[in-house]
């Protein structure tokens, strides 16, 4: 009988322990991450034509000489670092890419769409060797060309992994100015006149006159248009800003974002308020700051100046 209750209470222990170390291992287990997020319908996806693998060799001395040196046998000194505090004291990583690489994605996709887009990156000892040291995806973060030739110089890239939350400068892609109500382009060349020449600093408003016996559209940024006093003279989109600056998780950096002007009429503007994003994305700017407008002079307005 003391031997029995002696084995069950032994039993009872060693189910006990069992127990607890089930609701440590539970305890101690890592949280569930977050399914990852991904680009919604109807938004921008970046182009599968341009994911493309930056091949990368590593550097151990850095200077304006070995930069130069580098730059003469078709690299260009880059530097990788560790999200967006990496410039203070990050995972920093000295590496050379190579030039025509570099200048052909920029060429292709604009300055500012290349730093607006994730890359893999893989660091090999050389460029004709296989072997693959490192492979990491990045983000272009700046980019410095040469201000006569447009030359690469350098580029810096940031780790970007999926959890990574980056501040990345946007591009906008406007469409829409061939219907806008605020932009009507067309003007019957047997309607035009020679007029004057208008210039408000780098800004040119030409007068149209009939280039041959045809009756043509012509089609231009700013025009003279014949019509009622109420009418639109020379209305141009005044683009106020080329990109926006948002915090992106890293899975869903967008390419560009989608600016609508097929409704915007003279007098018009559209705020970074108005844009369509993913959710995740955070703007870091005022939503009241203006990104666009559609400028004009009315008939009368003219009239009177004279």
């Amino acid at each position: 009988m003391l031997i029995h209750r002696h084995r069950q209470i032994l039993t009872n222990a060693l189910h006990l322990r069992h127990f607890s170390q089930s609701a440590a291992a539970a305890v101690l287990q890592d949280p569930l991450e977050p399914p990852p997020l991904t680009y919604l319908e109807g938004f921008p996806r970046p182009d599968p034509k341009f994911a493309e693998i930056i091949r990368a060799i590593p550097r151990t001395i850095s200077g304006k000489n070995i930069s130069a040196k580098e730059r003469k046998v078709g690299r260009v000194p880059s530097i990788v670092f560790e999200q967006e505090d990496g410039q203070h004291g990050g995972n920093k990583r000295l590496i050379s890419v190579k030039t025509n690489q570099i200048r052909k994605l920029v060429n292709h996709l604009g300055r500012s769409f290349f730093l607006s887009r994730l890359f893999d990156l893989e660091v090999g000892p050389d460029f004709e060797s296989n072997e693959v040291i490192e492979k990491v995806r990045v983000l272009p973060r700046k980019l410095h060309l040469h201000a006569g030739t447009d030359a690469v110089l350098n580029v810096t890239f940031i780790r970007a992994p999926s959890h990574a939350l980056l501040k990345v400068d946007v591009p906008l892609g406007f469409r829409g100015e061939d219907v806008s109500p605020g932009l009507k382009k067309a003007v019957a060349m047997q309607h035009c006149e020679v007029v004057k020449q208008y210039k408000w600093g780098s800004l040119l408003s030409i007068g149209f006159t009939r280039a041959d016996a045809k009756n043509e559209i012509l089609r231009c940024q700013r025009c003279w248009k014949h019509s009622s006093r109420e009418e639109l003279l020379g209305a141009y989109l005044n683009t106020i800003k080329r990109t926006v600056k948002y915090l992106c998780p890293a899975d869903i950096i967008p390419p560009y974002i989608d600016v609508d002007l097929s409704e915007l009429d003279a007098g018009q503007k559209i705020v970074m308020g108005d844009l369509k994003v993913h959710p995740a994305l955070k703007l870091l700017r005022s939503k009241d700051e203006p990104v666009c407008k559609i400028m004009g002079t009315r008939v009368s307005d003219q009239r009177k100046s004279k």
